[in-house]
């Protein structure tokens, strides 16, 4: 009688310590979208200008989202970023409400959570090669300038009725490419030297 007993109060402490590694876990998963969720609200009034193209770090930080954090949790710190911006706080570089979802910009904004997922998806779990990282903040890139492309283009043609829309693509939009491109390569390197010591 004595063993089951014993038996009994082995599993239920195994279950409470499962119980409480799992709410930490969650607990620590919680915090870090809510680092990322301020840290994409800071970059979005840092503008450095150079000329032709300003220097700015919401896609690093959007990329850096999905490889640090996971598809999942890294596009929901991005996400929860997009409706505080929509609800009215001042997280958007040019303020908030819902009324910015007719700004031009405002494609890569929602595109912010689907390149956070595609990273962290392309990227995997585990520890992965530079050249793995590199694919996967690559392919956030590519997601984040799909959306901002397809909305400001939307806008532009049907909402402003304005013309020279290739144009407009170009100097709006394309000449930024390299830019975010450099930087996020550079985003994949520290990827994975934070993912490193996190691991740790």
């Amino acid at each position: 009688m004595r063993d089951i007993n014993g038996q009994e109060k082995q599993i239920s402490a195994r279950g409470s310590a499962s119980s409480a590694s799992a709410s930490a876990g969650i607990a620590a998963r919680l915090a870090r979208c809510a680092l990322f969720v301020v840290l994409m609200a800071v970059a979005s009034f840092i503008r450095i200008p150079i000329p032709y193209v300003p220097l700015t770090f919401q896609t690093v930080v959007a990329i850096l989202a999905g490889l640090l954090l996971g598809a999942k949790w890294g596009a929901a710190s991005m996400l929860v970023y997009t409706f505080m911006g929509l609800a009215g706080l001042p997280v958007f570089s040019g303020g908030g409400g819902f009324a910015y979802v007719l700004q031009l910009t405002f494609g890569y904004i929602v595109g912010f959570s689907a390149a956070a997922f595609a990273a962290g998806l392309v990227r995997g779990k585990g520890s992965v090669s530079l050249r793995r990282a590199a694919l996967a903040a690559l392919a956030g890139v590519a997601v984040n300038y799909l959306f901002g492309v397809a909305h400001f283009a939307l806008i532009w043609s049907f909402y402003m009725n304005m013309s020279g829309l290739w144009k407009a693509l170009l100097v709006n939009n394309l000449l930024f490419l390299p830019k975010d491109l450099l930087l996020c390569l550079l985003a994949a390197v520290l990827a994975q030297r934070v993912g490193r010591v996190i691991r740790r």
